[in-house]
C-alpha cells in the first residue's frame, strides 16, 4: 500500500505515510538524479522520521508538512514530493487516511470469518483425497479410455 494509514498494532496512534518504494525511488531518479538514496539522501535531512513496521520491511514516514501540522482532511504528498525532488509540490487532490486496526480483538474477529468461509472447502477437499471415485466418474473414465484406446490410455497413464 502507499497511502496515509493509521496503524495501532505498528505506529501506535500515529498518522503515517506509508511510500512505496519504487514509486518513490522513481520519482527521485526522474527528477534528481544525484545518485543519492531517496530516503537518506532527501527525506531524512528534510526531517522527515522512518519509522519501521515490524520484520516486513514496509515502513511510515512522518514529518514536517507530511503528517506533522497538517490538516487530515487535506493531506497531500507535497511536502515529501519537494523534498525527494527538489522541486514544488503540486498535488491538488486530498489523500485519505487509511485505517488498519491490528488489535488482538479484530485479528481474533477476523481469524474467526475466515474459518467460517475456508473451513467447509477445508473439509472438502480432505474428503475428496480419501473417497473412491463415484460411478459417474469411473464411467466417465471409461468413456475417455475407449475414445483414446487402450494402449494410449496405458501410455498416458503410466506417464
Amino acid at each position: 500500500m502507499c497511502g496515509f494509514a493509521r496503524d495501532p498494532k505498528h505506529y501506535g496512534d500515529r498518522l503515517v505515510y506509508e511510500p512505496l518504494e519504487r514509486k518513490w525511488a522513481g520519482y527521485h531518479a526522474r527528477h534528481c538524479g544525484c545518485g543519492l538514496d531517496w530516503l537518506e539522501g532527501h527525506a531524512v535531512p528534510a526531517g522527515f522520521t522512518v519509522l519501521p513496521q515490524g520484520r516486513t520491511g514496509y515502513y511510515g514516514l512522518v514529518g514536517p508538512g507530511l503528517t506533522e501540522g497538517v490538516d487530515e482532511e487535506a493531506l497531500t504528498t507535497n511536502a515529501l514530493w519537494e523534498a525527494v525532488t527538489g522541486m514544488p509540490g503540486t498535488q491538488t487532490w486530498h489523500e485519505r487516511v487509511h485505517i488498519t486496526c491490528g488489535s488482538p480483538e479484530s485479528e481474533a474477529a477476523r481469524k474467526a470469518e475466515n474459518e467460517k468461509v475456508y473451513a467447509p472447502r477445508r473439509e472438502r477437499a480432505e474428503k475428496a483425497k480419501t473417497e473412491p471415485a463415484t460411478d459417474a466418474q469411473v464411467k466417465y473414465l471409461t468413456t475417455l479410455a475407449e475414445k483414446v484406446g487402450k494402449e494410449r490410455f496405458d501410455a498416458e497413464f503410466t506417464r
